[in-house]
């Protein structure tokens, strides 16, 4: 099979240019008012706001490669970096979380810093802090080898696999990187948006890492569009609307990787994706506004950590967000605490008016965040 780095004249892209005026127009657009919204915020809540996305990122740029990250390690790692109140979450440590979350902070709070292969290197050491993939140990913080032969991405039983896409070998992957890491550090020549684009693809074709390609491409896809908006707080996660079209991002790589160098499919898919992710910010935006709007509501009542957490789960999930509402067994799943200590806690917060009781449920009762107090 013929794969797009096998062209003499790789990595030269082209690309229909009047195909993408309106798709880069939508973006445009919406980044332009996204941008105008968060400015209207008050300083904490944009913290929020950015806190709540990077969180976001980082869950689902591990999730689109079948990895899943402890939820509250991630939160509480980001507080800690972001200098974030804990917001009654306990320390959790996890190194691979930590270290994604120092790389995705690295990518955009230093944007303008140049790339190097010695910093694709930290970040790649800081996503395998134990040196192994699973219960694989692979070459970290250094190019890959091919020892085992050629970096292939397949998918299928073993012994009835299918390859999709086979990378260049190990060695053309210094020139490759030298090459591609001149390019990003070079001048603007090429719109900031398609420049992310383009640095997504080409670098997740070289592919030049054991594992955590793709993850390391994304991050890089933000620190590039961290440079375009000239601002290291993102308030729009790609990571999350790619995971919810992962199919179609993993179709559209393929058919372009196994293509040739006219990427014009691909700008515009990556165009529309980044399209949804803003629009799609809105709803974060309005539950973080519900949230600020319940914490200066209640600043003054007194709850403990485990009372705390449960209700940032239920602002999370927002109005009717826990199917059949939050019960005692609920409370107990969550705060891994007694019955007899979710009973009380759940009828203290009723009688602090944050509760209320749902209609219904027997004696098996169910409740939910006042949102009346506060507003939805």
């Amino acid at each position: 099979m013929n794969y797009i780095w096998r062209y003499r004249d790789w990595p030269h892209f082209t690309w229909d240019s009047d195909a993408l005026l309106k798709p880069l127009g939508n973006v445009r657009f919406n980044q332009g008012a996204l941008i105008a919204q968060i400015r209207e915020l008050g300083f904490d809540i944009q913290q929020t706001a950015r806190a709540d996305v990077l969180v976001e990122e980082a869950l689902k740029t591990s999730a689109i490669e079948g990895e899943k990250l402890d939820p509250e390690a991630v939160r509480s790692s980001v507080g800690r970096h972001l200098g974030l109140p804990d917001a009654g979450l306990k320390y959790v440590q996890d190194q691979k979380a930590d270290g994604l979350v120092q790389i995705l902070l690295d990518a955009t709070n230093n944007h303008r810093q140049k790339l190097t292969p010695e910093r694709l290197f930290a970040w790649h050491a800081a996503l395998f802090p134990s040196g192994y993939s699973g219960m694989v140990q692979i070459n970290v913080a250094q190019w890959r080898d091919d020892k085992d032969g050629p970096m292939q991405v397949v998918s299928g039983p073993v012994g009835n696999q299918k390859v999709h896409f086979e990378a260049p070998p190990a060695h053309l992957i210094e020139n490759e990187m030298k090459r591609f890491v001149i390019w990003v550090n070079g001048g603007a020549d090429t719109d900031g948006i398609l420049k992310a684009a383009l640095a997504h693809l080409w670098f997740i074709t070289i592919h030049p890492f054991d594992d955590g390609n793709g993850r390391i491409a994304r991050t890089l896809t933000d620190m590039l569009l961290a440079r375009d908006e000239n601002s290291p707080k993102r308030f729009y996660s790609l990571s999350s609307q790619i995971m919810a079209e992962r199919n179609d991002y993993y179709d559209i790589l393929n058919s372009t990787q196994t293509g040739n160098l006219e990427i014009t499919n691909w700008l515009v898919w990556f165009l529309e994706c980044m399209n949804r992710a803003i629009l799609n910010s809105n709803s974060l935006l309005e539950r973080i506004m519900i949230k600020a709007r319940f914490w200066k509501t209640f600043a003054q009542t007194l709850l403990n950590n485990r009372q705390t957490k449960v209700i940032n789960r239920l602002l999370d999930a927002g109005p009717n967000g826990f199917e059949g509402g939050l019960k005692n067994k609920k409370y107990m799943g969550i705060t891994h605490t007694s019955r007899a200590t979710a009973q009380r806690e759940l009828a203290d917060l009723v009688q602090k008016k944050i509760l209320v009781r749902l209609p219904g449920g027997g004696r098996s009762a169910s409740y939910d965040l006042n949102w009346s107090k506060f507003g939805e």
